[in-house]
């Protein structure tokens, strides 16, 4: 899934690549991602893309005349940038692109998807708030107005497990699985535990790794390209995806627990009190 850190690095990379750059021809080949029927992504051939920007998880290309392109990246959405001439994409089985934006120079901007069922939507606007998962949005941890209030009033005194509060994108936007497991690691608390048992000790602990881990990673995807995002992700993780590994701060084994719709990785030394969950 796509979050804040690897999405930010795609937009600075698109902001670079194709910001002053016109769109040429454009070719949806999946008519499901196609969100704006009455505006579809067709009606930006022939103009320039003026900005990028990120809200969330999702990406949005700014064009003349007021328009707004979102990409809602969903559970396995991505983009890929094709030089001209490049006959394959730069990753061994990497996803089939379903829409594609081709730039005056010959560059393609692809957008994939990679899931079973499609995830991605394509939104044509005239701004970004126009799409109500944007609107929904709450307040971004790697924003620098981003304050501990703001996360007082997203945990707020809920019994609700405080690893889905990290993943609710009207909560907080841009994280997902990885990183909520990674916050919680670093924060020393349990994924399962509700929001309204955590006193003021675990509500800084979790604040300060939240704001750490998703800037940290940013400044951590900068320069790296974009097909290889995924990749320097899954290296970077301390907990999500090591299950049956050695955790790398107590040398306790990394967990494996399923519940509701999502899956977390957790080491039991320092976030359960040494519990099996």
């Amino acid at each position: 899934m796509p979050e804040s850190p690897e999405v930010q690095a795609l937009v600075e990379f698109l902001e670079e690549r194709a910001v002053g750059r016109r769109v040429g021809e454009v070719d949806v080949l999946e008519f499901r991602t196609v969100k704006t029927r009455q505006t579809p992504p067709s009606t930006l051939a022939g103009m320039p893309i003026t900005g990028a920007e990120r809200h969330g998880k999702h990406v949005a290309l700014a064009f003349s005349d007021d328009t707004t392109l979102v990409v809602s990246l969903g559970r396995h959405g991505w983009m890929r940038w094709r030089e001209p001439g490049d006959e394959a994409p730069a990753v061994a089985d990497a996803p089939p692109a379903l829409a594609l934006f081709v730039l005056d120079g010959g560059e393609t901007i692809e957008v994939t998807d990679a899931g079973t069922w499609v995830s991605l939507g394509l939104h044509v606007v005239d701004d970004a708030i126009a799409v109500p998962a944007v609107a929904k949005l709450g307040p971004d941890p790697a924003g620098s107005a981003f304050s501990p209030n703001d996360f007082d009033v997203a945990l707020g005194g809920r019994r609700k497990q405080i690893k889905a509060i990290l993943q609710e994108q009207e909560s907080l936007a841009g994280i997902g699985n990885a990183y909520s497991d990674e916050i919680l690691h670093t924060a020393k608390v349990s994924p399962v535990v509700h929001a309204s048992v955590l006193d003021a000790d675990a509500r800084e602990r979790l604040y300060a790794a939240t704001v750490g881990t998703v800037r940290g990673a940013i400044d951590a995807r900068r320069g790296i390209p974009i097909h290889e995002l995924k990749a320097a992700k899954v290296a970077a993780m301390r907990v999500h995806g090591r299950a049956g590994e050695t955790c790398p701060v107590c040398g306790d084994t990394i967990r494996d627990f399923s519940f509701a719709s999502t899956t977390a990785q957790y080491c039991p030394t320092c976030q359960t009190g040494g519990s099996v969950l």
